[in-house]
């Protein structure tokens, strides 16, 4: 893709993040330094936390951005019901959570955030994931080697998790990785317009 000299930042220690933006051919560079304080008001309704909370990430970022640069910022959230679920904090919590999702459908939501020095675009996408019951064994199997403190709702669809518990997906599969980047792609070509 050519980006007609822009330089691309982004905003994120997401390993997930990375592979997916680099899955758009596309050179950029990782920069994390934030001032952000990722809170949100309480009376936010649930579909707009992660809209409101990649628009603080982008604005948070620590410093100014010159004339050629877009910074990008994501944030993804689990909604099951009304339960909002962020990432765990604990193997407890973890395990707290994926037996609530078993059994259970529920919303993946990510947004992202583009901005240069004089504009942003945040759009979010919203999918939807099966989850089949799972037992004890499995989700204390998958807690305990995978560890997923680093992930909303306490899974990674592209983990053990997702192969054996996942039994149908409506929506973009990257979305609940992290980053819809179909969604990224159209933002970027309004942007070097």
């Amino acid at each position: 893709m050519d980006i007609k000299g822009k330089k691309i930042i982004l905003a994120s220690n997401s390993p997930r993040r990375k592979e997916l933006l680099a899955g758009l051919d596309i050179e950029f560079e990782i920069d994390t330094r934030s001032n952000a304080e990722e809170v949100y008001s309480p009376d936010t309704p649930h579909e707009m936390i992660p809209s409101v909370l990649s628009e603080v990430k982008s604005y948070g970022f620590h410093r100014e951005l010159s004339d050629n640069e877009i910074l990008i910022t994501s944030d993804t959230l689990v909604l099951c019901g009304d339960r909002v679920m962020g990432k765990p904090h604990s193997r407890e919590e973890a395990i707290e959570m994926l037996t609530f999702l078993s059994g259970k459908e529920h919303k993946v939501i990510t947004a992202v955030t583009l901005r240069d020095n004089s504009r942003h675009i945040t759009s979010s996408d919203t999918a939807y994931v099966h989850f089949k019951t799972l037992s004890r064994e499995e989700i204390e199997y998958y807690v305990d080697a995978y560890r997923p403190f680093d992930k909303a709702g306490a899974y990674g669809i592209q983990e053990w998790i997702g192969y054996i518990g996942i039994s149908r997906i409506e929506g973009s599969y990257f979305t609940i990785m992290g980053l819809p980047v179909h969604l990224v792609y159209e933002q970027l070509l309004n942007f070097i317009a």
